[in-house]
């Protein structure tokens, strides 16, 4: 996520109330997750196991628990809690609006496109030329939608992370300041649930098609040209990459990659990245080739323990 304008090292401290190591006028462009920083970009880590990976990553401004040796070119804001102060920081960039109208004066809809009754069209939303959103949709804040994409009833776009921290007292939401992007060509089945980024896109490429009552977690990637079944469920950080198929009732890991042109069968459990080209099916899915040995190794067990009982 990107800050309307830049911002200097001690703003951002103020915001938040935090000490910090670095020019009062150190840059400050965003704030982003590990896996999607640039430079300019806030980071946060809140656990000794993760300060290295932060530290080393792109991200210039660390949000840290612990004053540590600073990088060089780098700063750090030293938060008592990281997890809260960058909710903070995500709530003063990205405020929840209150609506009052069906569909939001700040909507831009393209020449062309329907919207059928009873949708809601949140602000700052874009929707192409030639589109058909029908009726009971709900897209949120920010959400991009391409030409000639295709909404069917009942469909979410752009709800929270499924993301929370786990304190003494319950959980706590990482607050989403992120968005969705559909691109061009992409129909969305009925009742399916896309949820925006955290502080980046949840995308759907050109040319998917997504079958009714889908789960795309946040700041997942499917490629282009990708065909999905009904009722699978992708976790976040996923990356799908062109032209895979996905049959019913699979369900993804976060943070893994799906190689392109594969395709998973249905039921499958995905629990680690696949290699394109391929076939897969089972739990844990695995290709083919190896599922069926695997199986044919299972059904001689019942024979080995009679040889054995015969010794």
């Amino acid at each position: 996520m990107k800050f309307p304008k830049q911002h200097t090292l001690k703003e951002i401290a103020d915001i938040i109330h935090t000490e910090y190591v670095g020019a009062d006028d150190f840059p400050v462009l965003g704030m982003n997750e590990i896996h999607v920083v640039e430079p300019g970009d806030i980071v946060f880590v809140d656990h000794p196991k993760y300060y290295d990976k932060a530290l080393d990553s792109a991200a210039t401004i660390v949000l840290i628990n612990k004053k540590v040796e600073c990088p060089e070119g780098k700063a750090l804001l030293i938060s008592d809690d990281p997890f809260r102060d960058f909710n903070k920081l995500t709530l003063h960039f990205k405020p929840f609006k209150t609506a009052n109208v069906a569909i939001s004066d700040t909507a831009t809809i393209g020449e062309g496109t329907v919207i059928q009754p009873n949708c809601f069209i949140g602000n700052n939303v874009t929707i192409g030329k030639n589109c058909i959103i029908h009726s009971n949709v709900s897209i949120y804040d920010d959400t991009i939608i391409g030409d000639n994409v295709t909404i069917h009833a009942g469909a979410v776009l752009g709800a929270s992370a499924f993301y929370y921290k786990n304190r003494p007292e319950g959980f706590d939401q990482l607050r989403s300041g992120g968005r969705v992007v559909i691109e061009d060509h992409v129909d969305i089945g009925a009742l399916c649930t896309i949820d925006r980024g955290v502080t980046a896109d949840t995308t759907i490429g050109e040319g998917s098609k997504l079958d009714n009552q889908i789960q795309v977690g946040h700041d997942t990637i499917i490629g282009k040209k990708c065909l999905i079944a009904s009722q699978v469920g992708i976790a976040g950080c996923v990356i799908i990459e062109d032209e895979v198929t996905i049959w019913g009732q699979v369900g993804i890991t976060s943070g893994i990659t799906i190689g392109e042109k594969a395709v998973i069968s249905a039921k499958a459990g995905v629990s680690k990245s696949l290699e394109g080209h391929k076939s897969y099916f089972g739990v844990p899915a695995d290709d083919f080739r190896s599922k069926y040995k695997e199986i044919a190794a299972i059904r001689k067990i019942p024979e080995i323990l009679e040889k054995l009982k015969n010794l």
